[in-house]
């Protein structure tokens, strides 16, 4: 690849790894123009000039062509210039229900298992891709599995899994009416004193393709960040939690209600912070059109 284009590198790679985990379109690309039979054309040099004595038949000036559509690209290589746009939606055709619990399956089974594209995978004990209802009208995303989720394989199993049960049985729902998931799929911690840490932005543009794809086959109508890094993440936003959390925003056409994580109702159990993710949780309900259960002392 010539080195003085190296966003259509970036892109090329990119896109061989969107269509390695099933997409099967990108809004404003033709996936047909990075092929390896494109892209080598367009090294082929120019052909040799007519002879002089035979000029070549005139023809008419091609009429300027219209800008290219904008492309919404995942952010994989850590690129701000590659950073999705917060409201394109997904174009794929929505899936039935056994057409996503077989995507789903699929896509745990092929890529996130066996994932190694960070380290990540280096000090797992194994993936966390995440559970619940493919159909869920509400996705709750995490920032990333810790001690307990890593011994398990399975989302939000610890204390603050369980403070999260609380919340979704306040709302009336069960946690199979609801699919949880997280940014990152492995547990980002320091490994000297076994504490669990932020995962890096590398860590993270390595990851949030998995992400992309668990959303576009569930369609939620709402999802509800936990805490201020997923929050970020979609939003895209350097606010701080205070001012983002109990306000609507929208990511990819979907609706997003940001809260509190668990963890942090947990640390600290205040009347005031439970009332603040109860109000948040309302406004979900509000917004799916579900009956608002009488709250009681035990769901936040």
């Amino acid at each position: 690849m010539n080195d003085a284009d190296p966003l259509k590198h970036r892109l090329n790679l990119w896109l061989r790894s969107e269509r390695a985990m099933g997409l099967p379109s990108v809004p404003g690309v033709e996936l047909a123009a990075f092929s390896p039979q494109n892209m080598s054309k367009s090294r082929q040099p120019a052909p040799t000039p007519r002879p002089a004595s035979t000029p070549a038949p005139r023809q008419a000036s091609a009429p300027a062509r219209p800008p290219a559509a904008s492309c919404t690209i995942p952010a994989t290589q850590g690129d701000p210039a590659l950073l999705p746009v917060i409201d394109a939606g997904f174009t794929a055709p929505e899936l039935s229900r056994d057409e996503k619990l077989k995507a789903l399956q699929e896509l745990d089974q092929n890529f996130v298992k066996g994932c190694t594209r960070c380290g990540l995978s280096t000090t797992r004990t194994q993936t966390v891709f995440g559970e619940g209802n493919p159909d869920a009208q509400i996705c709750f995303i995490g920032e990333g599995p810790g001690k307990d989720e890593d011994a398990s394989g399975r989302p939000f199993v610890g204390r603050a899994g369980q403070k999260l049960n609380d919340m979704i049985g306040a709302m009336g729902l069960k946690r199979e009416d609801v699919f949880i998931c997280n940014i990152v799929k492995c547990r980002a911690y320091l490994k000297d004193i076994g504490k669990d840490r932020p995962p890096s932005e590398e860590e993270t543009a390595a990851c949030t393709p998995y992400l992309l794809r668990q959303v576009e086959i569930i369609r939620p109508k709402v999802i509800v960040t936990l805490g201020l890094p997923s929050t970020r993440y979609l939003l895209k936003l350097k606010d701080p939690m205070t001012k983002m959390r109990g306000n609507w925003s929208s990511w990819r056409g979907i609706k997003v209600m940001p809260t509190w994580h668990p963890a942090y109702v947990l640390r600290n159990y205040t009347e005031q912070t439970r009332g603040e993710v109860w109000n948040d949780l309302k406004k979900v309900l509000g917004e799916l059109g579900l009956p608002i259960p009488k709250r009681s002392g035990k769901q936040e």
